[in-house]
């Protein structure tokens, strides 16, 4: 299904995302009053999480969610610090991380998702991007995009003799984690040269930086012979050209909802709901998930009631929204067992 204008608009316009969240009557007594509580976080799943806000507030108008989209990065050390009621993440956070939190933490994966490799080549319309190819162009051993290699994915194309000009996030980001993942699980050399990370040290030339997705987005739109990588709504929303990936099998595969379904259809969920999405065995190979991070312990009983009803609702009623925006869900049975473990730690 298509964004709506007004999704598609937003998503362009804003690196940061504000969403109003409406919880009401069916709620615990200590939200009975309004309350609104505040989070930071991933872009990634932005347009998700403003689609969730508009709907939700249609029924239940008791509880006001903000959250901002600022980055995994920036959304895990608010968290951390205690200046947010929850944060979200792409990454998920490591031991090391969550042992900083003095209040406890719960992962709670919300949706998965594609990253699009996007490019801006004036002329050419269905890129192919083999495994040798897509970490040589992003660890700086392929530089033209006439090089031997990517005509060799794009046999017929007419591939212009210039610089590839490579954008990747200015932020640390954890589609930025997703992507590097799936290329160092990939490519040895960059693993060696680059590696996984929220905010890895590029050493390609011609580099350009944007600030979360939409920066990205934005950078690639209006420049001719770049390449980047971002969430796949944002490559529909800002019409960007997605190229096609070869996964495991040995298949050429564009991002979708469908092709990322199959990708995460084998992932199993262990008691802490962290997983690390490599190199899938089918579907499109460039998936992750993402997570919103809530306390086990809220000092404020009210705001720990609005945020344990906010995940009830996201893993129920909202995971229906998913599908629209090309997210997939969370499998029912292990968005059943998250909600036991939020119900029963938030008190």
């Amino acid at each position: 299904m298509k964004l709506s204008a007004t999704v598609l608009n937003r998503v362009v316009a804003a690196s940061a995302v504000t969403a109003v969240i409406a919880v009401g009557s069916s709620f615990t007594a200590t939200t009975a009053q309004a309350q609104t509580i505040n989070g930071a976080g991933a872009t990634f799943p932005a347009p998700l999480y403003e689609r969730y806000a508009r709907e939700i507030k249609k029924k239940y108008p008791k509880l006001g969610v903000n959250y901002q989209g600022v980055g995994s990065g920036a959304g895990i050390r608010q968290f951390i610090a205690g200046t947010v009621d929850f944060g979200a993440s792409d990454a998920a956070m490591t031991d090391a991380e969550i042992g900083k939190v003095s209040r406890g933490a719960i992962l709670v994966p919300t949706a998965g998702g594609a990253v699009a490799v996007v490019y801006n080549l004036p002329g050419v319309n269905n890129l192919k991007l083999s495994r040798k190819t897509l970490p040589g162009i992003f660890s700086g051993q392929i530089t033209n995009w006439n090089d031997p290699q990517i005509k060799a994915d794009n046999p017929g194309v007419n591939l212009p003799n210039q610089p590839i000009k490579p954008v990747v996030r200015a932020d640390s980001s954890g589609t930025t984690f997703i992507f590097t993942t799936h290329l160092s699980t990939i490519s040895p050399y960059f693993k060696g040269r680059v590696s996984a990370g929220t905010a890895p040290k590029w050493t390609i030339a011609n580099v350009l930086k944007g600030k979360g997705n939409p920066g990205v987005a934005n950078l690639v739109s209006r420049t001719a012979g770049s390449i980047g990588y971002v969430e796949y709504a944002y490559a529909t929303a800002n019409k960007l050209n997605a190229a096609q990936v070869q996964n495991k099998t040995g298949q050429y595969v564009a991002p979708s909802l469908e092709s990322a379904n199959q990708a995460l259809s084998t992932v199993t969920f262990p008691d802490n709901y962290r997983v690390f999405v490599g190199d899938p065995s089918q579907g499109y190979p460039i998936v992750g998930l993402t997570w919103l991070l809530v306390y086990k312990n809220y000092p404020d009983a009210a705001k720990g009631s609005a945020v344990k009803n906010f995940v009830n609702w996201a893993l129920t009623d909202g995971q229906q929204i998913n599908d629209d925006l090309n997210y997939t869900r969370i499998p029912a049975s292990t968005a059943q067992k998250v909600i036991q473990t939020v119900n029963s730690a938030i008190k």
